[in-house]
């Protein structure tokens, strides 16, 4: 699986180009689904926000770039689907485009899905997350990340790439999410870690990593 772990959506050229790059072709030459699931579990979910996400409404380009063609993959709806239906759905497309929301909810639906076991043994697909979507990939999003709470406790994730994503970071509507912020926070996550804003995205291809950018970011070492 090839990775773009966005903060805010396909916001600039660099990130566009990097997404061409990943798929092989144009994204007019190329289908996705989207996955709304993560907009339903934040604090502050509304409706709208899924709505917006699908529709391409949102002011984070995803779903509105150009594609040959877009379908929605609701995760809380594959426990009652066929299974080898849905699993012929994915392994069709060409990009997984997933919403953000919270991190935690979205993990979970993913596993109780059975998504998140398919996804590693999907090579040509190229998976596009958005905030949420783009930290459920990754170990733990650490305490600060933490709004809807799984049974089991904890603040892990799937652990699909083995660093941490700092989102949002100065964004004017986040004041919380300063780079001071993301130090402490970085500080106690464990493992690798980067902060990005909106304008930055993670480009992970055959487990090599490299930040694709037009605004700021900082790589954390936790052996430094």
């Amino acid at each position: 699986m090839k990775l773009l772990l966005t903060d805010s959506g396909v916001k600039n050229a660099r990130i566009q180009d990097a997404l061409v790059d990943l798929l092989g072709k144009p994204i007019a030459e190329s289908s996705a689904l989207c996955i709304p699931t993560a907009g339903y579990g934040a604090p502050d979910a509304d409706p709208g926000g899924p709505w917006r996400f699908i529709s391409g409404r949102s002011p984070h380009p995803m779903t509105g770039l150009g594609w040959k063609s877009v379908g929605v993959l609701e995760l809380t709806a594959l426990p009652s689907i066929e299974k080898a239906s849905w699993v012929s759905w994915v392994r069709e497309a060409d990009a997984l485009l997933v919403n953000g929301g919270d991190a935690l909810y979205l993990g979970h639906w993913m596993r109780e899905s059975g998504l998140a076991e398919l996804l590693p043994s999907l090579p040509d697909l190229v998976y596009v997350g958005l905030s949420a979507g783009s930290m459920v990939m990754t170990p733990r999003v650490g305490q600060d990340f933490v709004g809807w709470k799984p049974a089991t406790g904890g603040d892990s994730t799937l652990g699909l790439v083995d660093f941490a994503i700092f989102p949002h970071l100065d964004h004017p509507a986040c004041p919380e999410n300063s780079m001071a912020e993301a130090e402490r926070w970085a500080a106690g996550i464990g493992c690798p870690a980067y902060a990005i804003d909106e304008q930055t995205a993670i480009k992970v291809t055959d487990g090599a990593v490299e930040v694709v950018s037009e605004g700021h970011w900082r790589f954390f070492d936790p052996t430094s």
